[in-house]
């Protein structure tokens, strides 16, 4: 199965990506894992790439699309996968239609999360993470044992610069902006399926599972 997940900052995309993956045992596919694996490995694009990361600019479409293209046609994928916050515009799903039939592929389910900008806010300004380990947590659902320290290793909780209130206002602004008209594109291909994204994680997954595997 192959799978699409259009949803904003902070609405669920990597948790689901996770069951879905678990579940059927396909990769997920993000970009930030694709873009770091290239550039660790020194590969040809991986070089390419980190020529703009280091300026801290955009990578432009054609190298991600170029990266998407290699991770796709891999063996990993024979089987299916979970492209988890990728494509985020228009130009990059066209892209994406391109790569999928010179691979002889096609989407089965584009799902999106559909999460109100208040839930977004609390969510996200809810965020912790460890400065030592990176590991994740958050007050509302998955808060650590004892506050502001890592249950893994006793690292100091942090909250991150993009977790503000202001800058979590400006991500979904841009969200709005280039990704929203995705949902359009996709419900004309007859693609699109809308889950709400605001209900606990469990009764979003029961939701997602009812799409792939109705009764």
């Amino acid at each position: 199965m192959r799978f699409m997940l259009i949803g904003p900052p902070g609405g669920g995309k990597g948790t689901q990506a996770k069951k879905l993956s678990a579940r059927y045992q396909i990769p997920q596919i993000s970009t930030g894992d694709i873009l770091r694996d290239a550039v660790s490995h020194g590969t040809d694009l991986g070089k390419e790439a980190k020529k703009y990361l280091d300026k801290g600019e955009l990578v432009p479409d054609n190298v991600m699309l170029d990266l998407i293209a290699e991770t796709l046609g891999s063996d990993k994928c024979e089987d299916g996968f979970i492209l988890d916050g990728f494509p985020r515009t228009i130009p990059q799903a066209e892209g994406l239609d391109t790569i999928l039939d010179n691979l002889d592929m096609h989407l089965d389910y584009v799902i999106a999360l559909r999460v109100e900008d208040e839930v977004i806010v609390k969510r996200l300004t809810s965020r912790r993470v460890c400065k030592n380990c990176g590991a994740i947590y958050n007050l509302l659902n998955n808060p650590p044992e004892n506050s502001g320290v890592c249950d893994k290793c006793g690292g100091k909780l942090v909250q991150r610069d993009d977790d503000q209130p202001e800058t979590i206002k400006n991500r979904l602004e841009i969200f709005r902006e280039q990704t929203q008209p995705l949902l359009e594109y996709y419900r004309n291909k007859g693609l699109l399926n809308e889950v709400n994204g605001a209900q606990d994680i469990q009764s979003v997954w029961e939701d997602v599972k009812a799409i792939v595997e109705p009764s």
